[in-house]
């Protein structure tokens, strides 16, 4: 199981696990029988953390329904040697191995890492291509696209990344010579960045209309430090930006990331972890408002374990977001599910579907 040797809750990181906190609460699995490909989580090993695909799987386990996994990039497993801009690959190699692990069948059905989001630095400009076809040539069957993390802000509370980019990447000319290439290669572009920003990232999307955007963590919309006590305002600027992006056909938005201290909600710092009725409520007028704009066929639920860890087990998670489902219909759950993953991430279409009986 994952370890820690991160501050005790109170003093934490952002991504700090208290599994002896988590083991608390516990409550019987929703719908177990519901198809879910989770579009977002991580696979790393570093000096606080570790988790690989035995921790990942102990979390799939828990009794939901999980047919397949795609990975986000994380700066994990880099090349330590050779030419520094193709470091990177590293990554996309180790999970595509992770993959194939998965797809032996040796660990159970759920296919892990069936889809790969892998980083390529687009500041590198049109060089980005050669970094962009290596990682395709690692993983010609699970590699999708990328994500160039953005997340920039002037505050350090909000600002939480290892390795925060610098103000207004979505506006650096490199980088949009480097994002062009993702079309013309047939690649997505996984956005994250704070609620401020969306607005760079609506001139980007438009500069190149037909290359498809998967918004991370419902928009980045953020609760903490100059953002704390202003709520109402917060939310209106972020559901505007989030209803003009979902005018962008080639936009597709996840429905997660909620459980990070970013968004401002007490739930780490209780004494007792949050029920997933507490956060279907907390969480629901975010969620309601992205399917509004979007549809269900352009949102997915996702995970952004372990980094949510931080707040729930992956069973209440999971629980709460068929909470805040349950008015859908069976199609449209489907989709939130499931089909909206598979169609965004280009992944086996059985993925989407029941398990199949065994005779």
């Amino acid at each position: 199981m994952s370890t820690t040797t991160a501050p005790k809750r109170g003093a934490p990181p952002h991504h700090h696990i208290d599994e002896a906190w988590l083991a608390l609460r516990d409550e019987p699995v929703l719908d177990p029988g519901r198809p879910i490909v989770d579009p977002h989580h991580h696979l790393w090993d570093r000096p606080h953390h570790r988790y690989l695909l035995p921790d990942l799987l102990a979390d799939l386990n828990t009794g939901h329904h999980v047919r397949g996994t795609v990975f986000a990039e994380c700066s994990s497993m880099y090349r330590a040697d050779g030419d520094p801009r193709f470091a990177c690959v590293g990554e996309v190699e180790f999970v595509n191995g992770v993959g194939a692990m998965s797809a032996s069948g040796v660990y159970g059905a759920v296919r892990a890492c069936a889809g790969i989001i892998g980083k390529v630095d687009l500041t590198l400009g049109a060089f980005a291509q050669e970094v962009l076809q290596a990682c395709k040539d690692r993983a010609p069957d699970r590699f999708r696209g990328i994500r160039h993390m953005a997340a920039w802000d002037a505050s350090p509370e909000v600002s939480t990344l290892l390795r925060p980019p610098p103000q207004d990447l979505l506006r650096n000319p490199a980088f949009r010579e480097g994002y062009a290439v993702l079309g013309q290669m047939g690649l997505s572009f996984d956005a994250w960045v704070y609620h401020p920003q969306l607005p760079q990232l609506i001139e980007l999307i438009d500069l190149h209309p037909h290359t498809p955007v998967v918004l991370n963590h419902l928009g980045g919309r953020a609760g903490l430090g100059p953002y704390a006590g202003r709520q109402d305002e917060v939310f209106r600027e972020w559901k505007a930006s989030i209803q003009a992006l979902a005018e962008r056909p080639n936009v597709t938005v996840k429905l997660g990331g909620i459980g990070m201290r970013l968004g401002g909600f007490d739930f780490h710092d209780r004494d007792l972890p949050p029920t997933s009725e507490e956060l279907a409520k907390a969480w629901g007028p975010y969620v309601q408002t992205c399917i509004e704009a979007f549809g269900t066929s352009r949102a997915m639920f996702e995970s952004n374990f372990p980094v949510d860890k931080s707040c729930c087990t992956y069973r209440v998670l999971w629980n709460a977001f068929k909470r805040m489902a349950e008015g859908f219909s069976e199609s449209e759950k489907n989709d939130l599910f499931a089909g909206s993953a598979v169609r965004a991430y280009r992944l086996p279409a059985e993925l989407a579907l029941p398990a199949p009986v065994k005779p």
